[in-house]
């Protein structure tokens, strides 16, 4: 714990906040959608296109960050928006409606994430890197906890009372807003920007990028193509007969997983290498998607969710920590943005062919599918070359 920084506590009790928020509802998303009236593949393509917003303003705010030299401004705006998307998903239930308001909720998230990373990038050392996205991941992860165990004990005594929640997770919001104003501003340099660059100006960084670089980023790219939404694997377990109680209670253990491992495997991380446990991470991702693709007992659901939760503990924020480790201190924010816009493209079109692959063959096919690209990607980065991780 004395590698975590005051500003990596502020960073980490704003996601907690806000993850409280967004997770109190992303388990009653897909049954809500359902409710009225949305089809497995328009809700599929929901989840892409607000991942896809996401991502492509992840570019442009951290290009946007490196070359203002703030980074606070783009966090506190960040937070904002997707606090006050939360109740919107309630005032109407038109798809359009519905698309706007998941899209306001990604975009805040794509304004903020880039700056929010550089600054615990510069919180931390090469050495201390897994550690510190760990903590913050974990911090993060436990609003993940939070936010559906309030809503299974909301939904307990008000079945089917999608609405009111909502509103509800406007409160939290509120709090990583305000808790956003304790933020210092460390980093000063003289920008000489005169004005906005064009929106995808952040795309000429791959070019100019380190070669490790581009070689980590396209393995983890190829990996997000089918690393489709945990939308379809609640909606897997949710058919394979658990009640909307149910579904939500696994949601929160597998939450549970992820946040009680994020900061120990963050720290091992540091000592056997990131690369190593991403590895370890895309591995066992392979055995939960084989799992899910044949599985059907709650029990087996248990474990695999287990796992699923190690899997992201181990992968998630040691990513960001390998990019920010092999790419220059004055563009970090520009690095992890530029990669942020490619994955979220291909999380669009990974959520939304799986969203046509379940429709057309079945549940079992999509996760074999994935499964299988996953160990073809584990193949390219154990063949890649070990240079600095």
């Amino acid at each position: 714990m004395k590698n975590i920084s005051r500003s990596v506590w502020i960073l980490s009790l704003i996601s907690l906040f806000t993850d409280t928020a967004s997770e109190m509802l992303y388990p009653i998303i897909p049954i809500y959608l359902k409710s009225i009236g949305f089809s497995i593949v328009l809700i599929g393509i929901l989840e892409g296109v607000a991942e896809a917003t996401a991502g492509l303003s992840k570019g442009y705010f951290g290009k946007r960050s490196d070359a203002t030299g703030k980074r606070v401004p783009f966090v506190q705006i960040g937070y904002a928006f997707s606090a006050i998307s939360k109740p919107m998903m309630a005032v109407f239930i038109y798809p359009l409606w519905i698309f706007f308001a998941r899209t306001i909720d990604r975009f805040g998230k794509g304004i903020r994430t880039g700056a929010r990373d550089a600054i615990l990038s510069d919180e931390s050392t090469p050495e201390t890197k897994g550690r510190v996205f760990g903590f913050h991941r974990s911090m993060d992860t436990l609003g993940a906890v939070l936010g559906p165990s309030l809503a299974l004990i909301y939904l307990y005594f008000y079945p089917e009372d999608y609405k009111t929640l909502f509103y509800t997770a406007f409160i939290p919001g509120l709090l990583a807003v305000g808790t956003s104003f304790f933020l210092k501003e460390k980093r000063k340099i003289n920008s000489t920007e005169t004005k906005a660059p064009p929106f995808f100006s952040f795309l000429s960084y791959w070019k100019t990028s380190p070669p490790m670089y581009r070689k980590v980023a396209t393995g983890l790219l190829a990996f997000t193509l089918f690393n489709n939404s945990d939308v379809f694997l609640l909606l897997k377990a949710k058919q394979s007969g658990l009640s909307d109680t149910a579904v939500i209670g696994i949601y929160i253990f597998y939450n549970l997983v992820y946040a009680a491992f994020a900061f120990p495997l963050g720290i091992l991380a540091d000592k056997i290498g990131l690369k190593k446990m991403l590895l370890s991470g895309i591995g066992v991702y392979a055995i939960v998607y084989f799992g899910m693709g044949f599985n059907h007992n709650i029990y087996v659901f248990i474990g695999l969710f287990t796992l699923y939760g190690i899997y992201a503990a181990a992968t998630e924020g040691v990513s960001k920590a390998w990019i920010s480790n092999i790419t220059d201190k004055n563009d970090i924010a520009t690095a992890i943005g530029t990669y942020s816009a490619f994955q979220s493209v291909c999380t669009m079109l990974a959520s939304s062919l799986a969203g046509m692959i379940w429709y057309q063959f079945g549940a079992n096919t999509t996760f074999i599918v994935t499964g299988t690209a996953s160990i073809f990607i584990l193949f390219y980065f154990v063949l890649m070359t070990n240079e600095k991780d």
